[in-house]
This record gives structure tokens, C-alpha cells and sequence, in this order.
């Protein structure tokens, strides 16, 4: 991918998003696979915001059979299977346990439910890949409930359910995977690209005027339509292209994840406390606690985890873990996301709730010429990560028809594998990268097997050429030399941010090495013609992340 905003101002478009996150990256992959013209800009890094700060889940919904939302369970399990097979490098399937404290009584509705998820599920085991084909549900013991999560606490325990749902390896990569394939495809694809104004001529919109967040430069980019994807930040998009009274308000809900050392087996748990539930998810030999479901009624630009909500979470994770035995030394990492909730209500001010954990995750496609007269401009508001190609759908059907072009109905996005998801059977993929580079080390073939996919051996090649691109970056981590380089020459990395949380995705599990940051900066300095003071600029940066107050 290579960025070039002056390109792409000098271009016509058929369509323009704004955002980069996972709804914006699924749109343009499926815009260009149709054959648009596509441009797309987001403010920051590619899944940057909501779509980083996860809970690295691909999954059905399980808790919104207590709302009774069984279309969007359903869309959600259909999306689930789809994501499985068009990156079998990045999404696997995950045992989940859910222990019993309650009544006999509560343990037969709790039975009830499952069944009928594995009911809503019934095309789960349609995909060739045998690895990939998710078990029912089964009811265990206490004493197996035990064996797979010690730390459970033993009294009042009647048993647990063991389902399945998915996990992704690397979120972030998935996304960048979309926007990688758009590209290929020809759209145009920009990072640290700002769009501070929408463009109009009288009610209809014309574009974006974006500002190069690098350089300072702005670019007027025009498009027959314009498609807002920018997630937590889309009412204020819509405040720019309505005049001040957007159409559709959101509910911002505050989400934080801790890291923590490994607490369990390879079993996830879904732990009820205090009203709501805790996640223990095994993630990378370590454990990822979610989440809060809190009102954010600041700017989305100011989300942080404070010390307060670590606390608070790690607190509820002691009541549903009690063995497990977590303090805050525990806590190798930590990060805030916001979803955002379409406030059903249209009421700007609806952010005195403090907890939106019942919400709905339904999206919603609006077209802004029937809200408020504002032609040319759609809106992908809402949703959640594991629905976001079918939303896609959703929205470039919609394009194609406001654009007149009904030779481009045919979604193909369900069926074509990601720019990585070209392994066929990925434990065959891996056995067959081992025999063809046994002189490789397991774990670093094993990780940029997962990283990359099918496009591994593209990273192996650009190593194999230059001896020292095979070093590791840091003695203790899989990660190597290459993966830097290709990151800033194939994959739009322009900051030491960029490549340590979201192509080489070392600084997931907390802060890297001394050594590490050091072997990083040395490969891109020269590359991206950094000085002494940039370089302290680019560490600050990325210093924001592990602090408190982190995003």
C-alpha cells in the first residue's frame, strides 16, 4: 500500500469513507471487489480505535438472548462461520465455560438457552475445514468445571456449560488484511488523514476536505457519495454535514480489557457477578479480563483507562476468580474502547445511564437524504466487530443503488478469502511452512504464520535476502527484523506506534524492551528520515499506551 493523498485528491471517486476501523476497512473491501472506486481516510492509524481495543472475540451474541434479539444472534452466527473461512490465519474456534451457581432451577434455564443457540447455530459445522467445525454445547461436572479453571471458587459450584464460540489472533491485522485487498483492487487508502470538513453543494455532499496529520497539508477529495464509517466519531461527522444538528446521535459506551498473566487453562470463562459477567479469555499464554459497559459522554478523543477503572475491573474479576489470586502486579496491560450504540431515542443528551450492558448491537444504515435532506452521504452507525462485513453488505447494496449502478449488486465478500486467508487448512499451511524452512525457528514461523497468513512467505523471502532481517528483535520474542520493513514498505507504517500495536502487534501484552523499541527505531529512522527529536516525539506517542490514562 502505498499512501498518496495528493493522488487521491486529484482523483473522481465513486465512493468516499471516512473511518478505518473495521467498518470502514469491510466497506472498501467490498466497494472495490465490486469494482468502485473507492477512497477511504482515517484520522489516525488503520484500526486504531474500537476496532484495537476488542475483546479479540468473533462471536454470536450469547448475552442478547436475554433481549430476545434472536435476528441479530442469528446474523452474528452466520458471520462467524463466514469469518472462519475467509481467515482460517486469524480466526479459531475457542471452548467457553459458563459455572453454575445458582439453583438446579437456574441450571435448566441455563440449559434451555444454550440449546437454543446451538438451534441458532445450525450451520456451524458448514465449512470444509474440519478444524474449524465448532462441538454443541455439553453440560460438565462440577469436578470437570474444576480441572479447567482452578481458580473457580468451589462452593455453591453445581457444574458449568462448555460451548464454543471464536477468537482472532490479531484484530488489528484482520483489518489492515481488508484494506490491504481493497487496495490490490485499486482503491485509494490513507492513514493519518483527517477529514476536518465535509464538502457541499447546497444540500448535497461532495467530499471531504482532509488534513494530512503528517505534513499539515489539506486536500480537498471528491466522491459521488460519501459513506461515514467512523465508528465513536460519527455524530460529529454528521454535525459537520447537517449543519450543526446531526440526525442520528450515538450512545458512547466505555469498554476496558486487562492483561493479565496467564489465570486458567486454554478454557474461556463467562463468569455472572454483580448483574453483568466477566470474560477470562486465554489470549497469546496470557488472559484478557473484559469488559465495563459504562455511559462516555466526553469527546471520543479523550477515552483513557484511569487507575479507577482498572481497579474497578480487576476487583469484579477477584469476586468471579476468587482462586486465581490477581492483584494489580498482575496486570501486565491494559486498554479503553468505546462502542458505539445508536441511540434509539434520537435524544442528544441520553448519557445519564451509567451502564449499557443490555443495549442492542444492532447497526444501522442510514441514508441521510431521507433523515435530513443531505444528499450523497450515508451513514454505518452501531453494530459490532463480528458483523461488520455483512453491515458492509448492507451499505455498498445501498451505494451501488443511490450511485445507479445495478450491474454491481453481487457481494462477493462472504466468499473471497482475506489478503492472508489463502492457507486452505491452516494446520496443513503450518506443517508445509515448516517443511520448506525447517532451518526457521518454530515459534517464529509460528507467529508469522498466524500474523500473515498466506502472504508468510512473503516476509520469509524479504528476509531470506538480507541475513540480518532474520534477527529477532528482542532475544525473548518471536518477532523479527523483517516484519518491520515490511511494515513500513508494504503496510502504510508511518510511526513507531503504528508498528509496535498494530503490524508486528509487540506491544499488545504491555511495554516492549528497551531492547526491542531500540531494534525497531533503528530499522525505521533511516526509512522514514527521522531526527533525534522526532524520534523522542514518536516514543512519547507511543508511551500512551502504557501508562495510566492509556488508550
Amino acid at each position: 500500500m502505498k499512501r498518496d493523498l495528493q493522488k487521491m485528491a486529484g482523483a473522481s471517486h465513486d465512493i468516499l469513507i471516512i473511518g478505518g476501523g473495521i467498518q470502514g476497512a469491510t466497506i472498501a473491501r467490498d466497494a472495490a471487489q465490486r469494482g468502485l472506486k473507492v477512497a477511504l481516510v482515517e484520522k489516525k492509524d488503520f484500526s486504531s480505535g474500537t476496532s484495537f481495543a476488542s475483546s479479540k472475540m468473533v462471536h454470536g451474541g450469547l448475552r442478547y438472548l436475554a433481549n430476545f434479539e434472536f435476528r441479530l444472534i442469528r446474523e452474528a452466527l452466520k458471520e462467524r462461520r463466514i469469518w472462519e473461512r475467509i481467515a482460517p490465519h486469524q480466526v479459531d474456534p475457542l471452548p467457553f465455560m459458563v459455572p453454575n451457581y445458582g439453583s438446579h432451577g437456574q441450571k435448566w434455564l441455563m440449559w434451555a438457552g444454550f440449546f437454543l443457540y446451538d438451534l441458532l447455530s445450525f450451520d456451524r459445522k458448514w465449512l470444509k475445514d474440519k478444524d474449524k467445525q465448532l462441538p454443541a454445547h455439553r453440560r460438565i461436572s462440577k469436578d470437570e468445571a474444576l480441572k479447567l479453571a482452578p481458580g473457580l471458587d468451589p462452593e455453591g459450584l453445581l457444574g458449568a456449560i462448555l460451548y464454543y464460540d471464536c477468537q482472532m489472533y490479531a484484530p488489528e491485522r484482520l483489518c489492515l488484511e481488508c484494506l490491504e485487498e481493497a487496495d490490490s483492487l485499486g482503491a485509494e487508502v490513507a492513514n493519518h488523514a483527517e477529514a476536518m470538513e465535509i464538502l457541499k453543494d447546497g444540500d448535497t455532499v461532495l467530499g471531504a476536505r482532509v488534513n494530512d496529520t503528517l505534513s499539515g497539508e489539506t486536500f480537498d477529495v471528491h466522491a459521488a457519495l460519501t459513506i461515514n464509517a467512523s465508528g465513536p466519531w460519527a455524530d460529529y461527522v454528521l454535525t459537520s454535514a447537517e449543519g450543526g444538528n446531526p440526525s442520528r446521535h450515538l450512545i458512547r459506551s466505555k469498554g476496558i480489557h486487562l492483561i493479565t498473566r496467564k489465570v486458567s487453562t486454554d478454557t474461556a470463562l463467562l463468569i455472572a457477578v454483580e448483574g453483568s459477567h466477566v470474560l477470562f479469555l486465554p489470549w497469546r499464554n496470557h488472559t484478557i479480563i473484559g469488559t465495563t459497559d459504562t455511559v462516555f459522554a466526553q469527546h471520543p478523543d479523550k477515552v483513557s483507562t484511569r487507575e479507577e477503572d482498572i481497579a474497578g475491573l480487576l476487583e469484579k474479576a477477584q469476586k468471579a476468580y476468587p482462586m486465581a489470586g490477581l492483584t494489580r502486579a498482575d496486570v501486565k496491560h491494559f486498554y479503553a474502547g468505546l462502542r458505539p450504540l445508536v441511540d434509539t431515542d434520537g435524544n442528544p443528551n441520553n448519557n445519564t445511564a451509567q451502564d449499557t450492558y443490555g443495549a442492542s448491537r444492532a447497526a444501522e444504515i442510514v441514508d441521510h437524504e431521507k433523515t435530513s435532506g443531505t444528499k450523497a452521504l450515508l451513514s454505518a452507525i452501531g453494530g459490532k466487530w463480528t458483523t461488520s462485513r455483512h453491515i458492509a453488505k448492507q451499505a455498498v447494496d445501498k451505494a451501488v443503488k443511490k450511485l445507479g449502478r445495478p450491474g454491481l449488486t453481487t457481494c462477493r465478500s462472504d466468499e473471497l478469502v482475506t489478503w492472508g486467508g489463502a492457507t486452505g487448512n491452516f494446520n496443513a499451511f503450518k506443517q508445509t511452512l515448516a517443511e520448506k524452512h525447517p532451518d526457521w525457528s518454530q515459534d517464529i514461523r509460528a507467529n508469522l504464520a498466524k500474523t500473515y497468513g498466506s502472504q508468510a512467505p512473503r516476509l520469509i523471502a524479504l528476509a531470506e535476502k538480507t541475513p540480518a532481517l532474520k534477527e529477532r528483535l528482542d532475544p525473548n520474542q518471536p518477532f523479527i527484523a523483517a516484519e518491520v520493513i515490511y511494515a513500513v514498505q508494504e503496510e502504510m507504517a508511518l510511526s513507531l506506534e503504528d508498528v509496535v500495536m498494530r503490524r508486528t502487534c509487540v506491544g499488545t501484552l504491555g511495554r516492549p524492551s528497551e531492547t526491542l523499541l531500540s531494534a525497531v527505531i533503528d530499522l525505521m529512522r533511516g526509512p522514514l528520515g527521522w531526527s533525534e527529536s522526532q524520534i523522542a516525539q514518536e516514543r512519547a506517542q507511543l508511551d500512551i499506551h502504557f501508562g495510566p490514562g492509556a488508550h
